[in-house]
Parts: structure tokens; sequence; C-alpha cells
């Protein structure tokens, strides 16, 4: 395959590299534009690409006459939007056993199929599964990386750096979002390629996903609903209330269900679970999921705002900086082998994100806009949390971030061992 020259690298590359070593094939998920297909082509010596309508027609022509052509080709074969195809899943199932080698395909798919009964095998043992998102910071080259996620939990000395983001550019970036062609448009043209992304889940992409008809009205009532409500543990009552509130129009629980499925399914929406650490004290945790899109930019083009609406709005752009925050962990902890999850409890206890990690090791992190009050307020939640979490059952916290938009640089605070850290220095 040719391999594409201005690609900028993705964490998921070594990540997909290591993957089909051990798995006959892997899939990639993840919503539209976020740049799955260039990256399996970097990798791929084959391709199917269901994506064309005349590849797709003749495919399915291939299929009643001679489907095993369909997976014929140099390995890694990808077969990209796969779930055009449903049947193609346990095609390559099969074929994986029947050769019994590691790394012959990567499957790529913008959406879930809208039908599984196609589908008769999970795919385990053979198939294995990567999620990708957005760019973050790092990948497309805004943050410097001068702090390492994993240098973090190593509690390894680090070199305070400048940070190369002020507020303006941190406002840009929330509303451009972090699709791969966009980091390479002037701002103007970024801007409205975010605006035309949002459009078409409403207008085009929702009536695509399975059989049901939806409106597209109501899924753009719903997507602004969501947007005020990101990084928050919203009762579908809430959203419900929300959307009747601004536009005087009622909407069953059932129907905001039905159609936040769907959006998952599209990879628009990726709420956020909660995390469960064994505490000493009593108090019950809360463990409602807190909404978020996959991308900042979604919010802010929901709402109809832009980078200089942000910037005489705080209190908005606070909770879309903390979208984006929640964006970068999750993909820096994609690279560490780890999730990235909330905390709540009932005496009204926070913690913004908790990337948690598969050897057990855990980092607590605040997301604030910056400014020593914030960052205080930050330190102080996080050592309260800190104190809480019972020693002799898990393990003590590998480190304490406050993760901000703005500041000259990261550091490590004398009084308590927090670590405050642009977001503009961070990398996995």
């Amino acid at each position: 395959m040719n391999k594409i020259a201005n690609y900028k690298n993705r964490i998921v590359d070594e990540l997909l590299k290591r993957r089909l070593k051990g798995k006959g094939a892997i899939l990639i998920e993840g919503p539209k534009w976020c740049g799955k297909t260039t990256t399996a082509k970097q990798i791929a010596t084959s391709i199917l690409d269901l994506g064309e309508s005349p590849t797709l027609e003749n495919a399915q022509t291939t299929l009643q006459v001679n489907p095993k052509m369909l997976l014929a080709g140099n390995t890694p074969r990808l077969i990209d939007e796969w779930q055009t195809m449903p049947v193609l899943w346990d095609m390559v199932r099969s074929e994986v056993d029947n050769r019994q080698s590691f790394g012959q395909f990567i499957l790529t798919g913008s959406s879930v199929p809208p039908k599984n009964d196609e589908m008769h095998h999970s795919g385990t043992g053979r198939i294995g599964r990567i999620s990708m998102r957005p760019m973050s910071l790092w990948e497309s080259g805004e943050s410097s990386g001068s702090v390492r996620l994993e240098d973090l939990f190593e509690n390894k000395q680090i070199e305070p750096k400048d940070n190369p983001l002020d507020l303006e550019k941190i406002a840009f970036l929330i509303c451009r979002g972090g699709w791969p062609q966009s980091t390479m448009m002037e701002e103007e043209t970024a801007l409205d390629e975010a605006i035309d992304y949002y459009e078409s889940i409403y207008k085009i992409d929702i009536h695509r996903i399975d059989d049901i008809r939806r409106s597209s009205e109501r899924t753009r009532l719903l997507l602004r609903s969501y947007a005020r409500n990101q990084g928050c543990a919203t009762s579908l009552a809430r959203l419900a209330n929300d959307i009747k509130e601004f536009d005087n129009q009622s909407i069953t629980y059932e129907t905001i269900s039905d159609y936040i499925d769907a959006l998952k399914k599209l990879f628009v929406i990726e709420d956020m679970p909660a995390w469960n650490p064994n505490l000493r004290s009593k108090s019950s945790i809360q463990t409602s999921p807190t909404r978020y899109f996959i991308d900042p930019s979604i919010a802010a083009s929901a709402l109809a705002i832009g980078p200089n609406d942000l910037m005489y709005d705080m209190k908005t752009f606070g909770l879309l900086f903390e979208s984006m925050a929640v964006r970068d962990l999750r993909v820096y902890a994609d690279a560490l082998s780890g999730n990235v999850f909330h905390f709540r409890n009932a005496t009204g206890l926070e913690c913004d994100a908790v990337l948690h990690r598969r050897n057990g090791t855990y980092g607590l992190i605040e997301i604030k806009l910056g400014g020593p009050n914030l960052i205080e307020k930050g330190a102080v939640t996080l050592c309260d949390l800190a104190s809480k979490i019972n020693t002799e059952k898990m393990k003590a916290p590998s480190f304490m971030m406050v993760l901000t938009a703005i500041g000259d640089f990261s550091y490590r605070r004398t009084q308590d061992g927090v670590w405050v850290v642009p977001i503009g220095c961070l990398k996995p």
C-alpha cells in the first residue's frame, strides 16, 4: 500500500502493530473521520474499501459467486467499513481459524452494524478490538509533550518546560476538535469542518445507523442538551426536561434512551464510567456515568459557539475544556493499558478523572482552567480523596495532578506533592 506522505503519527499505531502479533484480526472502532482507515493503511498491504459504492456493489455480487475472493490478498488485509456487510465478521473469524496465523486482517468501521443476526460468533480469541478517537493535542502537534504520564506513574523527575498554549489557542482547539484533516487546515476552514461534522450527525448519520426512522430535529435538540450537560451525571429525566424547557417539545425517556444508544453506535457519545475504589469511609459511591461527546468540537458546534464566545463565558469554557482533557486522557490511557473513570460519592466528593491501569496503578486528576484559586481547589480535592482510600486493600495513587488549560510551565507543589500540568505539556 502507498503510505500517506503527510501522515501524523498516532498513539494507536504501535498498539495496532502489537495487537496484530497476537490476534488473527483486529477491529478498529471509532467515529468517522478520526483516521481509522488512514492509520490502518500505514501497515496494510491490500485493501477492500466497502465505503466506496461501486466496490460495495461488486463485493455483494462476489459474495454470492465466490465469497473467499473478498478475503484474498496480501496480509494484513484491510477491510474498510466492514459493517456494511456484517456477514464478513464470521467469514473473517472462520478464515483466521483456517489459516492459523496472526496479523491477517484489519477491520475498520465508524458505526456498529445495524443487525447482528448475520454475526453468529463473538470473535473471541480471533478478533481483537481497538478504540480510536480524534487526535489528542500531542498527536496533532499542539502539545510539547514535556510531561509524560508514564513518568508520573514511575515517580520520575520531570524537567519544567514552557507551556506553548495560551487561553485563546485552547479556545480554538476546543472548537476545532481533533479531526486529523482539520489539524492541517487554516483556522476558519477547520472551524467550518467541525460544524459540518456536527450537522451531518443529525441530518444524515442518525438515519443510516439502523432501520429506525429518527427525527433530525429531535437529534439536534438532544445533542444540544447533551452539550449543556458535558461532564455531569445527568439523568434521562433531566435531559428530557432540558429539551422541553428550551424548545417546548416533549420527549419521552424511552425516546431519549433510543437516540442516545444510536449516537453511541455512531461513536459520537462516549460516557465515562464511575470508579469504585476501596474507601475507609462508608459513604455510598455514585455509579451513574458522566456525559461526554467523543470530541469537544461536537459540543461547541451543538451550542453554536466559537472560540470568541468561549473567551467571554468562562463557565462554558471550563466545561468544554474538561471535555477536551478527557478526550486526551482517554487516548493516552490506551497507550498505557489503562482506562479513565470519574469518582463521586454521596457527600459530594468528586474527582474529574481517574486513570487506572491494568497493573492496578492509578492517578487522580482534577481538570481546571487554571489560576491559583482553582488549582488550590483541585489540589485540596485530590488530597481529600487520597486520604480516604484504604491503602490496606488497594494501592495508594501513583500521582495526583491538576490538569490545566493555562500556566507558564508544569511543576510539583511542595506542600502536597500534587502535580500542576498544562494540557499543552502532556503526552502518554
